[in-house]
């Protein structure tokens, strides 16, 4: 059996930034033609989506997706909400970590998986102040360790 190709569209690096993601987990996304169309051709945004769960249903909210030029009446509202596609069992897991634990479910990327789209969910708690301080001077120290191994090498 032929390993289906992955092709990321859009990625929530806002979502790293503002998040520990406990658990990733892949959902499927209810979408139409024109929908599709305007992913392929690059015009998506998940700065400020989320996911919420009502009435057992999962559904991601303010995710852009800009109109298809060429759509014309078929073209639906950008920002409307779009139900994500998964087992019954796993969104009533989530929806008890959301419940017992203040956990936060958001759209980490939106990728391909042949000719599916896909949504990469990720559970998370959220960064303090401190913690993306702490994230930035690690990130800083790494980089300077890496330039000082970088002269190293050159002499």
């Amino acid at each position: 059996m032929e390993k289906a190709s992955v092709k990321t569209i859009a990625e929530n690096r806002k979502a790293r930034h503002d998040y520990f993601i406990l658990e990733s987990l892949e959902a499927g996304i209810e979408l139409t033609g024109t929908e599709v169309k305007s992913i392929r051709a690059g015009g998506l945004n998940l700065k400020d989506s989320w996911i919420s769960i009502e009435d057992g249903q999962a559904y991601i909210k303010q995710m852009h997706i800009s109109p298809y030029e060429k759509g014309n009446i078929f073209n639906r509202d950008p920002l409307r909400e779009r139900r994500l596609l998964m087992h019954k069992r796993e969104i009533m897991r989530l929806f008890g970590a959301v419940k017992q634990q203040g956990l936060t479910l958001v759209p980490i990327s939106v990728y391909f998986k042949g000719s599916i789209v896909k949504v990469q969910v990720g559970l998370c708690k959220g960064k303090k102040l401190y913690d993306k301080r702490d994230d930035a001077a690690k990130r800083d120290a790494a980089r300077t360790i890496e330039r000082a191994l970088k002269d190293n090498s050159r002499r």
